[in-house]
C-alpha cells in the first residue's frame, strides 16, 4: 500500500492528476492507515485529498464496509458493486496496480 501511496504523492506533487482506489484486499487500509499511532498515517494523509473511494463489494468480502465508512473514505459501486475502471480509462487514465 505504501508504493501505491508513494506513486500517488509523487504524481500530485507534480501536479498531474492521479487518484488511488482502494480495492480488493486493499479495502481493509483505509480503516488501518486513517489510526495516526500507524506507520504510514502521513503518507496516507498526504494523499488523502486523491482517494477517490474503494470497491463496495470488496469491501463487504473483507468485512472492512465499517472501517471505510468510518475513514471517510467513499464507497464506490459504480459498476455492479465495484468502481468503473473503464470509465476512468475512457477519461484517459492509466492503470496502475500494486
Amino acid at each position: 500500500m505504501v508504493n501505491a501511496m508513494m506513486v500517488v504523492r509523487e504524481f500530485t506533487e507534480a501536479g498531474d492528476d492521479a487518484t488511488l482506489i482502494f480495492d480488493g484486499a486493499a479495502t481493509r487500509w483505509p480503516g488501518k492507515l486513517s489510526d495516526p499511532d500507524h506507520v504510514a498515517h502521513r503518507l496516507y494523509e498526504s494523499v488523502r485529498g486523491a482517494i477517490a473511494g474503494a470497491c463496495s463489494y470488496c469491501a463487504d468480502s473483507f468485512d472492512a464496509t465499517e472501517d471505510v465508512r468510518e475513514a471517510g473514505v467513499t464507497l464506490l459501486d459504480e459498476y455492479k458493486r465495484h468502481p468503473s475502471f473503464r470509465s476512468l480509462v475512457v477519461a484517459g487514465y492509466q492503470i496502475l496496480t500494486f
